[in-house]
């Protein structure tokens, strides 16, 4: 979850103890092949690691109140991820935001195409929260920090790159009120 979601819970990127609420969710895809790379910044200068999130990429934050998510919303969320293929993505290069540093996931388009059939799907979940009106798929490893942090940052993990991930699935996440938790993996298709 990148700093825009974090605001968009309207906190500070510093106070992770208090960023996430009880009862959100989220969707995320889970990029394991990153964490070799990633894990210790994204530790230090991350709150969503600080609280319990793999190395992702955000298909939809916030999602629904856990209260909402039944198993008609589990059924819904099954049906419209199966109709989107598995596919690659590589890592080859890293973006910034303001006061954020992420991985650039490409190509990107499959991911928006998540986003988007999810936020279709459930209009009442806007990507951001309705924040902000461009998706921008994205792996963060830092923010909140000064440029000459993300800078080094970069530096260091250039030699990491580039990788690859296979996308079979989307997590959903739910957080307990300390930590995220994953609830369900729904398959992609193909």
């Amino acid at each position: 979850m990148c700093r825009a979601e974090v605001a968009a819970c309207g906190v500070m990127a510093e106070d992770s103890t208090r960023a996430f609420q009880a009862g959100q969710t989220g969707l995320i895809v889970r990029i394991p092949e990153a964490e070799p790379s990633v894990r210790g910044w994204r530790e230090r200068l991350d709150p969503s690691a600080q609280a319990g999130v793999p190395a992702h990429v955000t298909v939809l934050f916030p999602f629904l109140d856990e209260s909402r998510i039944d198993t008609l919303v589990h059924a819904a969320l099954a049906d419209v991820l199966v109709s989107h293929d598995a596919f690659d993505l590589r890592f080859e290069r890293c973006g910034r935001l303001p006061e954020v540093l992420y991985l650039a996931p490409e190509p990107d388009k499959r991911l928006r195409q998540l986003t988007e059939a999810i936020a279709d799907r459930w209009p009442e979940a806007p990507p951001y929260g309705g924040r902000y009106a461009e998706i921008v798929p994205h792996l963060t490893i830092a923010q909140g920090q000064e440029d000459t942090v993300l800078e080094e940052v970069a530096a260091d993990l250039a030699g990491s790159l580039p990788f690859t991930a296979h996308v079979s699935s989307v997590e959903l996440i739910v957080h307990d009120g300390t930590k995220w938790q994953e609830r369900a993996s729904f398959a992609l298709g193909g």
